[in-house]
Formats: structure tokens, sequence, C-alpha cells
């Protein structure tokens, strides 16, 4: 059979998406909305995004960055923290744009030092979560550092995640950006209610695209790229369609100075060809046919939310990406940047 030389989706959204604040908001949030018709927000700005009230603030100030008739709809989660109170999560669900709350280890990523320290302190909220039906989005590492970084992941299953989903067995949990062969066993044998993401670097790269060429900084993100086993096993996992796995980018813009520093940050920004690069992951597995339900149909159906109905299309048209992009006064170098991508969106409808 031929390869197809272009593709129409239903509307996709992403269920993990970094977008910052003020002029860097105002510089990747059209991307995302170009290609998604909704997009969970990640709350790890500094300060976080602690309560039902700064959640709703900030996604005013999503909408006011979008480009004028532009049809994209922010959705939120709040920073869980050792502090939170229970009342939280009421306040939380009747905002109608807030899914759940997300679960930084203290330490284990991109602004998380707010994040919790010990996972007892928070079995009051969890508590509630689980009796309203908001979920728990999860950056699952542990941060010992007497952890090997690839084994961080495997190592909170075993000590927290798989633990949690038994205490609570009505909690619904989203494993964030999923990188292990350990992570799709837990996620395709747990009982019902958890789910994961996956990110397009984590279907397209193993750790070896660190080190091509010399360090490679704009590859360095946390959960960090694990070994070809691992890719493979996220790879069979989307092939064989599981409702529980969908599209959650993981994009996370970063000045270009911050990334090519003695002290690099972590984060891949994909937004300004996610879609695409989807594309080129599932093509290169053979399943096409499973990125639709995958990016528009599974992540929606788990939060309970309506699929879209508008239309994406893709073409299979080769395009450089750019060298950079704007980003605020500084510069932001995008996944693939100076390179090839195969497809390209050269359409988008709303309902």
């Amino acid at each position: 059979m031929s390869a197809p030389s272009a593709l129409t989706l239903s509307r996709p959204d992403d269920f993990h998406l970094h977008v910052r604040d003020g002029a860097s908001l105002a510089a990747v949030v059209p991307f995302s909305a170009a290609r998604f018709a909704r997009a969970l927000i990640m709350p790890n700005l500094r300060p976080p995004v602690r309560t039902t009230q700064e959640a709703l603030a900030y996604r005013s100030r999503i909408l006011a960055a979008l480009p004028a008739g532009t049809d994209f709809s922010p959705l939120m989660s709040l920073y869980l923290t050792d502090q939170t109170a229970p009342e939280e999560v009421e306040r939380a669900r009747a905002s109608g744009c807030i899914l759940g709350f997300k679960l930084y280890p203290a330490g284990a990523t991109t602004h998380s030092d707010a994040g919790v320290t010990d996972i007892r302190a928070v079995y009051a909220v969890l508590e509630r979560l689980q009796e309203t039906g908001l979920a728990l989005q999860v950056h699952g590492e542990v941060t010992d550092p007497s952890v090997d970084v690839f084994d961080r992941e495997a190592r909170f299953i075993d000590t927290v995640l798989a633990p949690l989903a038994e205490r609570f067995k009505r909690l619904r949990i989203v494993f964030e950006h999923i990188t292990t062969r350990a992570a799709v066993e837990f996620v395709l044998g747990a009982r019902s209610g958890i789910a994961a993401t996956l990110t397009p670097q984590h279907l397209l790269m193993n750790r070896n695209a660190l080190f091509v060429g010399g360090i490679r900084p704009h590859h360095y993100c946390l959960p960090v790229l694990k070994s070809e086993r691992d890719r493979e096993a996220l790879c069979a996992a989307v092939r064989a369609g599981s409702p529980r796995l969908f599209l959650g980018t993981d994009s996370a813009p970063h000045a270009r100075a911050a990334k090519e520093a003695a002290c690099g940050c972590a984060g891949i920004f994909s937004a300004h060809a996610a879609l695409e690069l989807y594309a080129e992951a599932f093509e290169a597995i053979g399943a096409l046919e499973r990125l639709e339900a995958f990016a528009a149909h599974h992540g929606a159906d788990f939060y309970g939310l309506p699929r879209n109905s508008g239309r994406v299309r893709l073409e299979r048209t080769e395009w450089a990406v750019p060298a950079a992009y704007p980003y605020g006064e500084e510069t932001l170098v995008p996944l693939r940047a100076g390179e090839q991508i195969t497809w390209r969106l050269t359409a988008m409808e709303s309902a």
C-alpha cells in the first residue's frame, strides 16, 4: 500500500503543555492554538499556580495572548503542594475549566521546588479528588540522588504510584510523559481510571540523541530520554491503540541562553510542529491509522470532555524548521531546528 499524501483528522487536544507567562507566553501559545482545540496548561510558573483564583487569572492571560479569531480553549491544572487545602478541590471543580491537580515531587523538574515533599502530606486532598472525579496529573520520578537518573521513573512506580493507586482506588490518575517499558506495563496493567500521556520526543528519540556530535542541550528534558528498548515499548503501546494512552506534548520552552548554559534547563520545545512530529512517529511504526484516536479521542474520553468536531489537515511535504524563533527579548530553539519535518499542517477548521 502506498503511503498517504495527506491526513485529515479530528481536531486534537494537547493534554500536557507549558506556555510560561508574559512575553514568553505570547511568543509560544499561538503555535499550540494553530494545531489543537484545547490544551491542559501546566501550573509550574514561578510562583506556581496553586489556587483556583490564580488559575482563572492565568487562563485569562492565555486567552488575551491568542491571535484574534483563534478558537482555542485552555484547560487548567493546579500545582499540588504540602499545604494545599482539601477545600480547594471543590473550588477547582466549580470553575468548569480545571481538570485536576499536578503532583510534582519537590525537585523533580523545572520549577518543582514548591512541590510535594511527602505524598502522605496530601492524602486529604487526594481523598477529595477521588470523591469529585477530578484527576491527579503526575510527574513520575523519585528525587533521591542515590537513584540513577534513568531508573527514577521505574522506582517511582514501585514506591509511590502503585501504592497510591491501591490506596485511592477511585482516584483518576494520569501518568504524565511516560518514558519506560516499566511505565507502559504499569499503565496497561493497572486498574481502571489510570492513563498516560506520551510526548513526541520520547516516541522519536532515545538517549543517544543527547550526544550526537557532542552534548545536545535542546534534546534534554525530564524525564530524560531513555534506552532504545524503552522507546520501542512506547511505540508498541501506541501502535496497539490502547485508549489509556493519549497525546501530551510536554512542550516546554526555555530561552536559548538558559538551555545552552553550564547548568542548562530541562525542556524540549515542540509546539511549533507537535502534530507533525507525532505523524512522523506514527508513520515510522506503521500506525498512522491510530493517530486520530490517540490525538483527538482518548484524552477527551478520559477527562469526560466532548470530542472536538472540527478537522485538521496534514500534507506530506517537507519543510525546514527555523534555527530559532523569537521568545520575548530572547530566542527559542525548537526541536528539529535547522532540520526537515516530513508532514506539514495545512488547514484547520472549527466546527
